[in-house]
């Protein structure tokens, strides 16, 4: 009997590697259930229990380990560039550009600290690298690391893994004392305290229009001639009594009476400009007008802008948001529609049972999972990641490797794919476990082929002040762009603590955040930059090696 367990835990066969892998999952996905101080750790725990199953003698064969181990990477990072490539390209767009250049300040200065840290402590550029990427809790930064080495070198390096599992715990408590420390700087501060106030004076004003000269324009027209920031919520006609919900274009009438969201400084403005104040119950009438969440699941009109579909003229329905990967995006004229959507409309019940019609609303059309763009995508991105590309700064030709190839490639897919008709869509929980099991199995299996040096690493080879490395590599970064944030971009704090958390693809941070900031700024500002963050992340780490190695 002592055999067999012996033979289970300790030999070799599938059975055994099962087992192993099994295990180190198993328990990690457990533990990182565990909150210290609040603060979770996740699936990296999986990475540690691989660490200690392998430092106690239990591991898998050389071959199958690196094969799992790059399999559970592409897993990973595809699912992730198809989260992600809907809002990556729009996450540029207006404020994001500002957002995003955050997230570009912190990554080059996580970099030029590496750099620093190289040379200044003659540390190996593997092992900087992994520290690095343990700092900002990105794991994928370290697969793409670790797989540029692997095809410089021809063999694995453990050094990466290991500075990785030492940095990461102080990566997720170093972000969020980062972002406390932030917040001193805005504290005190006029603009800091009069943003927290800012709703206050927002007022809901009813008024019915008497003045002639706006009679006819759209509302767009009348805010742009006259500068003035008000929205126009709702409008009843006075020649049909119906209430409409209003946009950009509607236009007034006079006799019309109109529901004006502006601030109480320009309030006689508006009444000079629209009419006299009227008593009006709008909850009433707004009881007439429902909201309702409609799945897009048409695939005939997969990829087709919002413009081309009149929604509001034959409909008499507004879209007021879409959900897509997770993330609310803005239906804007040119937004294109994709297959999953979530479709927020507001209006008349029998209007929205028409739309539902259009839009498809089969949730079981959904259920089917299209693995082909999934599949065939997997297979062009290990194509693109293998191609060499010459460069002047680096020795070795460079490659996008398993982890950038499948990235960038996924990133396509999900955002071109609905232009050119072809349905890329898989529901959040499939999504969501091809990328757990793709990170688990990878981190198992770095954690199998690290943890035979990691006691020793930490020591007799100085691994102890790692810690105060990826210490480094954290924090001075985040205070950086904080201040850069604050004091040159103007960013709110709350949007900047999602921003950080974000850039340094750092959901507990992001969970602290939002405990300490009200309303849904910072998840807004993770959102925005965590696709560019999660694209520069895992390039960034294979560059470290290229070049520097």
């Amino acid at each position: 009997m002592e055999n067999f367990f012996n033979n289970l835990l300790f030999g070799s066969g599938v059975a055994h590697s099962m087992i192993i892998l099994a295990v180190a999952i198993g328990v990690g996905v457990y533990l990182s259930r565990v909150k210290i101080a609040g603060i979770s750790f996740g699936v990296t725990w999986v990475l540690f229990i691989g660490i200690l199953l392998s430092h106690f003698g239990m591991v898998l064969d050389g071959e199958l380990l690196h094969f799992v181990k790059e399999f559970g990477l592409i897993l990973f990072v595809y699912s992730i560039g198809l989260q992600v490539g809907p809002g990556f390209f729009s996450s540029f767009m207006s404020g994001g550009l500002k957002l995003n250049t955050i997230t570009c300040i912190i990554v080059l200065f996580d970099v030029l600290a590496a750099v620093m840290l190289i040379f200044m402590t003659g540390e190996s550029v593997d092992t900087i690298t992994g520290i690095m990427s343990g700092a900002v809790t990105n794991t994928p930064g370290m697969g793409a690391a670790a797989a540029a080495y692997k095809d410089m070198f021809g063999h694995d390096s453990s050094n990466i893994a290991l500075g990785y599992s030492v940095a990461y715990p102080l990566g997720v408590i170093g972000c969020i004392l980062s972002i406390i420390a932030i917040k001193f700087i805005y504290k005190g501060e006029k603009r800091f305290n009069k943003e927290k106030s800012s709703n206050v004076d927002i007022q809901r004003l009813s008024l019915e229009v008497t003045n002639k000269e706006i009679t006819g324009m759209a509302l767009e027209e009348i805010r742009k001639r006259n500068n003035l920031n008000f929205i126009v919520s709702r409008i009843i006609s006075k020649a049909t009594g119906h209430c409409d919900i209003a946009n950009s274009q509607s236009r007034l009438e006079v006799g019309d009476r109109v529901l004006v969201i502006a601030d109480k400084e320009i309030e006689s403005r508006l009444v000079s400009l629209i009419g006299v104040p009227v008593q009006q119950e709008w909850i009433k009438i707004d009881e007439e007008l429902v909201s309702r969440k409609i799945t897009f699941t048409n695939p005939k009109l997969n990829g087709t802008k919002l413009s081309k579909l009149n929604i509001r003229r034959e409909f008499g329905v507004n879209i007021t948001r879409v959900h897509r990967a997770g993330v609310d995006l803005a239906p804007t004229a040119g937004f294109r529609l994709q297959v999953g959507d979530i479709i927020t409309v507001v209006g008349h019940e029998a209007a929205i049972h028409d739309i539902k019609k259009m839009f498809g609303d089969e949730r079981r059309y959904l259920d089917h999972p299209n693995l082909i763009p999934i599949f065939i995508g997997i297979a062009l991105g290990c194509v693109l990641g293998s191609i060499p590309l010459s460069g002047t700064l680096i020795t070795t030709p460079l490659k996008l490797g398993l982890a950038g190839g499948p990235l960038i490639v996924a990133i396509l897919v999900s955002y071109f794919g609905p232009k050119l008709g072809v349905v890329t869509y898989t529901t959040t929980s499939a999504n969501l476990m091809i990328r757990e099991i793709g990170i688990t199995l990878f981190l198992a299996c770095v954690g199998l082929g690290a943890g035979g040096d990691f006691v020793d690493s930490i020591i007799n080879k100085g691994g102890y002040m790692w810690i105060l490395y990826g210490a480094v590599i954290t924090v001075v970064p985040i205070l950086i762009a904080g201040l850069a944030g604050r004091y040159i971009l103007r960013i709110k704090y709350n949007t900047l603590a999602g921003v950080i958390s974000g850039s340094c693809t750092n959901p507990p941070a992001l969970a602290f955040a939002n405990q300490q900031c009200k309303g849904g700024d910072s998840a807004v500002g993770y959102a925005t930059v965590y696709p560019l963050a999660m694209f520069l992340r895992i390039l960034v780490g294979q560059m470290m090696i290229l070049i520097f190695c």
